[in-house]
């Protein structure tokens, strides 16, 4: 099947969106939420766009490489941004979200 040249990608899409969620909902249970709410904001976003990718892949899409390459670039911000904080939740998820920019970017000049 064409999407399973995608395989490690999607792979990478679907861990990345666990990790987010995981990190968005953890970070909820920090001390001091406020703190943490540009890293829960993007973890929504980051999870939402791999899960997108995902299944544009899975369906081999015409858009696949467009949406790939912001799913990369949305990675890579909430991996950067979680890097920051030494929780680690969020340091697992950015290690996920790194490698999915990295995944992203490999599909999307592929």
């Amino acid at each position: 099947m064409t999407h399973e040249k995608y395989a490690t990608c999607i792979e990478a899409c679907y861990q990345c969106a666990a990790a987010c969620d995981h990190c968005a909902t953890s970070c909820l249970n920090e001390d001091d939420v406020k703190m943490m709410a540009r890293c829960i904001a993007l973890d929504v976003d980051c999870a939402d766009i791999c899960r997108m990718a995902a299944a544009f892949m899975a369906r081999n899409s015409e858009y696949a490489a467009a949406i790939c390459s912001l799913c990369a670039d949305i990675c890579q911000a909430c991996g950067d941004e979680c890097a920051k904080h030494g929780a680690s939740h969020c340091q697992a998820c950015a290690r996920a979200c790194h490698r999915c920019a990295e995944e992203c970017r490999k599909m999307a000049t592929a």
